[in-house]
Parts: structure tokens; sequence; C-alpha cells
């Protein structure tokens, strides 16, 4: 299939339509239309959807037959049975999938900084993070949900937690807050290519590496890393602290109980810091050769 290399004309509204709607609600009709746009292009090859997104499913699966062979050796990891890291794996890989889903396309904006094709989203009567974000909506990045989803279905099946309706609400808010996190995670990387121009690393270490990071128990590593991603980048509130309390263990910090149910509280945070830094980047802008 040809590479598209802009989104189509026909999703460049006119003024009217966006001029009495907020701008957050402008913004995520705008993204509805782009993404409706490039779903129809995928599906219009279907075969290939199949191949690609079964090839992301396989892809993210390596990152679990790393830690099943892991157990082939050993009992526990950082004093951690294999379901109890099922759980900690699949609750990180579900919300970053979601979130790589929904704005996964946010690295590339070094590269349109770089070559001036951002001039072109700025003209258009639709949001620009609306548009950075659905840009190139690649729908078989589900893949990676679908392997997220399974690790932890069987986590929570083959582990004998003690239920209560807390704990069942914590699952479903550990993972759309987590979701929520990565998101401004991927939105404030994408502010600083403003700035650097080539940080896509930059910002994949944060969010491809967080991931990495969070599908292994806190005990693995060390103190400083973990007061680092718990209150200076708080990737920790995406699932080891909601999760320990679903296992009933204690953090290793020593935090309060309480903390397990901040994290809609830090993704807010998160959301208007992230938000903060977007409009402050997109300010500074001056296009390419100035």
């Amino acid at each position: 299939m040809a590479e598209v290399t802009e989104v189509p004309r026909a999703v460049e509204v006119p003024d009217a339509v966006f001029a009495e709607r907020p701008r957050l609600v402008e913004g995520v009709r705008a993204y509805g239309l782009i993404v409706a746009m490039w779903l129809r292009s995928t599906m219009a090859y279907r075969a290939s959807f199949a191949m690609t997104a079964f090839g992301n499913f396989a892809a993210t699966s390596f990152d679990f037959v790393a830690i099943l062979l892991m157990f082939a050796h050993v009992d526990e990891l950082g004093g951690y049975t294999l379901p109890e890291i099922a759980l900690l794996y699949g609750a990180s890989g579900t919300a970053f999938g979601l979130a790589d889903l929904m704005l996964g396309s946010m690295d590339r904006l070094g590269r349109r900084v770089r070559d001036g094709t951002l001039d072109t989203l700025l003209v258009r009567p639709v949001p620009v993070l609306a548009q950075v974000a659905a840009d190139r909506f690649a729908l078989r990045r589900l893949g990676r949900i679908t392997q997220g989803l399974l690790v932890l279905g069987y986590g929570l099946a083959a582990l004998d937690i003690a239920w209560t309706p807390l704990k069942v609400v914590m699952i479903p808010l550990m993972l759309l807050s987590g979701a929520a996190i990565f998101g401004a995670v991927f939105v404030g990387g994408a502010a600083f290519q403003f700035f650097a121009q080539d940080a896509a690393e930059v910002q994949n270490s944060f969010t491809y590496g967080g991931n990495t990071l969070l599908q292994y128990p806190p005990t693995v590593f060390a103190k400083e890393l973990v007061r680092g991603v718990t209150f200076v980048v708080p990737l920790a509130f995406v699932n080891w602290l909601p999760a320990l309390y679903v296992l009933g263990r204690e953090y290793p910090l020593g935090l309060p109980e309480w903390v397990a149910f901040l994290p809609p509280v830090v993704a807010g945070v998160c959301w208007g810091l992230a938000g903060a830094a977007w409009r402050a980047g997109l300010r500074s802008y001056r296009s390419t050769g100035n």
C-alpha cells in the first residue's frame, strides 16, 4: 500500500464548523475525523491489517517470553511470583498500549519540525495537537493491547486475591489512569521536540522505556530509581502502586495505602503540565529555517 504522507484535504473543515464549539470539543471532533480517515485507509487492505496486527501482537509477546524463560530457572524474581509479575506486566502493557494507540504518533513531531511539514498543520482550522496525535493512526497497535490483556487475565486468574469492591474497581481504574499518564508523557515528550527537534529517542526512553521498567516489580530496582518514577516522572502510579494494593503488598518506599487511589489525580496533574508544555512549545515554534 502506498504510504500517505499528508492528511487529506477532506478533513480540513471550515472555521464555521468549530466557531461556536469549546476548544476541547473541537479538538476531539477533529481527532475523530482524522482517525476515521486513517481507519478507512487501513480497512481497505484488511489482509494487510490482520498481518500487521498479528505481527505487533507477536513482537510484543517476546517481552513476556523473556520473563517466562527467567522463571524456568527461578521461582521468584525480586520476591514476586510469575502470576504477580504477569499482573504488573499486563497492567502496564495494556495501559501503554491504549496510550500508544491514541497518541503514539506524537513522536513524529520532531521530524515535522525539521522538514517544515508542521507548517501545513498550522494553517488548518483544526487544533495542531489533534492533528499530530491522529496522524497515521495505526490500528495494528491493537495487537499490543490484546497481548497485555491476555497476560493480565492470566495473572488475575492464577492469583489467589482476596477480592473486595475497592480491589475490583482498582483494575479498570489502573488501566485507564495508567493510559492517561502515559498519554501525558507522550504529549510532554512531543512538546520537548519543539526545542530539541531531534529528541524522539528521548521521548521513547520515558514511554517505551517506562513501559519496560514497569513490567518488573519495584523490588528489583534501586530505591533511587523507584523514587524517581514515583515523585519525578510518576510512572509508578501506572501500575506499581495500584497493583501492589490489589496484591496486598507494601510499596518499597513505605508510602501509605491510600496513595494507590491517586492515579486519576496524578493523571490530571500530568495532563495539566503536558498541556502547558505543549502550548509553550507551540508558541516558541518559528517555522523551519528561522
